[in-house]
């Protein structure tokens, strides 16, 4: 017997099964940084807070999580993380340069040792053919890093449901956070599952 046909997937289980792996990802991150002696920082534009969230809800995180950045608007990328103007109106507010120095504003303003900044398009609406519902873009800073060589990606997420892709990008952020993604440079777009 099939288990989805006798166990059928309900939004509430599908809910706790996201809680869950969330959760478990982030208890990795924070007792692989803390083995490492490291402290990391957050900014989010999409996920609204939610990488900051899945970090805090675990207790004892305060020796790892040093700051959260929830910069939703222009306005706020650039006066909490002095993301500039014309990197704003040049790339537009999801671009790898908007979250490359959103990235890099986290690394400013925190004493964090790693940042990793996340912005894209989780729809329903506010998407079009160049930036499409599902594209994210994600940054990773590591202090004393050159600059250049900071990671940045372009994902987009095969979905155009505003949760499943909040999800997929809380994931895949705090993936970016473990210490083992130290070596990580720029890297080709690509596409996952939401």
């Amino acid at each position: 017997m099939c288990f989805a046909k006798a166990f059928p997937m309900t939004e509430a289980t599908t809910e706790a099964s996201r809680q869950a792996s969330r959760d478990d990802l982030a208890t990795q991150v924070l007792a692989n940084n803390r083995v490492a002696g490291r402290r990391v920082a957050v900014a989010e534009s999409c996920t609204g807070g939610m990488v900051c969230a899945a970090l805090t809800d675990i207790a004892g995180s305060s020796d790892v999580f040093s700051a959260g950045f929830i910069t939703y608007s222009a306005d706020a990328k650039k006066t909490q993380l002095e993301v500039s103007g014309e990197i704003l109106e040049t790339f537009g507010e999801v671009s790898l340069a908007t979250a490359w120095a959103m990235a890099a504003g986290a690394l400013a303003k925190s004493d964090a040792d790693v940042a990793v900044a996340i912005t894209g398009i989780a729809g329903p609406g506010g998407g079009s053919e160049k930036k499409p519902v599902g594209q994210v873009v994600f940054a990773r800073a590591l202090r004393g890093q050159d600059p250049d060589d900071y990671f940045t990606q372009r994902v987009q997420f095969q979905s155009t449901d505003r949760a499943a892709i909040r999800h997929a990008a809380t994931l895949f952020a705090l993936d970016l956070l473990q210490p083992e993604k130290d070596s990580l440079r720029p890297s080709e777009d690509i596409e996952l599952p939401a």
